[in-house]
């Protein structure tokens, strides 16, 4: 007789893809807003050239004061401009970048079941870094969809497929890749930044015995190391999102968007939209809560087929081995 508890048995990397991607779909969903008014926020006060939020200067103050805005001159429909192309990007990063970190991470670690923070960090930017470059046009699309207003002058793209078309068209294929480079550096700054942060925090509050290692002590590691990547992250964001979402030749790089910006709007310009980052990037906090779980000690039989498998320290649980 067999008997087999669900976490027993290794998900396949099928379920893997898609339990990333579809967790990933339902956050955005909750999300989506949130995300929206950061990228208005972050392209407000940008040179005529770009592909602005509005034909009239709408003056945005603040995530809430963003989403009242727009819910007040645009509908609330606005608030989930391009979540299609969102999904898509979720459905496609998410898979991809949390779907493969444990086959990456055991190539790192040459199979050990030791994984190190070095080898950590290499596993979370080599998989960061491959998701972009293959989820990148669907981010293009988001991104340009949510700075584009419904209210006033014409709309650039009149759906999502439109979209892909139409910068194909005018930007060539390079346009739907356009802002790589700045995704994949923020990608492996936020990767850095929170995993080290993470572990300082928890570490910290262990120390100072005000929480013990489980659940809730890893949910406020997570918080804390949001909040502390924002202040990192922030400011490579902002240029990614006004680089992708800017006019054919505005820019001539993602360089050349960051000092037009330090020159123009001075250096308070990239922590536009820093009010809406600290929440926790949970895929990233996926990758944390990895290293988080408890390992099992090889099966111990005794008689009847029974075994004891250790959960955690001083935790056990009986379960059933194959004879």
């Amino acid at each position: 007789m067999v008997g087999f508890k669900p976490t027993d048995v290794p998900p396949t990397a099928t379920v893997k893809f898609l339990g990333a991607g579809t967790a990933a779909c339902i956050a955005d969903l909750i999300t989506f807003p949130l995300d929206t008014a950061k990228v208005r926020l972050q392209i407000q006060g940008e040179s005529q050239g770009a592909i602005r939020a509005s034909s009239a200067t709408a003056q945005y103050r603040g995530v809430m004061g963003t989403i009242l805005t727009m819910v007040k001159t645009e509908g609330p429909g606005s608030l989930y401009n391009g979540l299609v192309a969102g999904l898509q990007r979720q459905m496609s990063f998410a898979s991809v970048r949390i779907g493969l970190y444990d086959s990456v991470k055991q190539f790192y670690t040459k199979g050990s079941e030791h994984a190190g923070i070095g080898s950590r960090l290499l596993a979370g930017c080599t998989t960061g870094a491959l998701a972009v470059g293959i989820a990148q046009p669907t981010d293009v699309v988001k991104v340009r969809f949510q700075a584009q207003a419904r209210a006033g002058g014409s709309r650039r793209y009149q759906g999502t497929v439109d979209a892909y078309k139409t910068i194909a068209r005018e930007e060539g294929l390079r346009g739907l890749w356009k802002g790589t480079s700045p995704n994949v550096a923020r990608n492996a700054i936020v990767n850095c930044a929170e995993l080290v942060t993470y572990d300082l925090i928890k570490d910290a509050l262990l120390k100072a015995h005000l929480m013990t290692d489980d659940l809730p002590c890893h949910f406020t590691s997570a918080f804390g190391a949001g909040f502390c990547t924002t202040i990192i992250a922030s400011p490579v964001d902002v240029v990614k999102t006004r680089y992708m979402n800017s006019a054919a030749g505005q820019y001539a790089s993602a360089g050349h968007c960051a000092l037009t910006m330090l020159r123009k709007e001075g250096p308070q310009a990239f922590y536009k939209g820093h009010s809406k980052l600290p929440l926790p990037n949970w895929s990233n906090a996926d990758l944390k809560m990895k290293g988080e779980r408890p390992k099992r000690s090889p099966c111990r039989y005794t008689k009847g087929g029974t075994r004891l498998e250790m959960k955690a320290p001083h935790h056990y649980e009986e379960t059933l081995c194959t004879l």
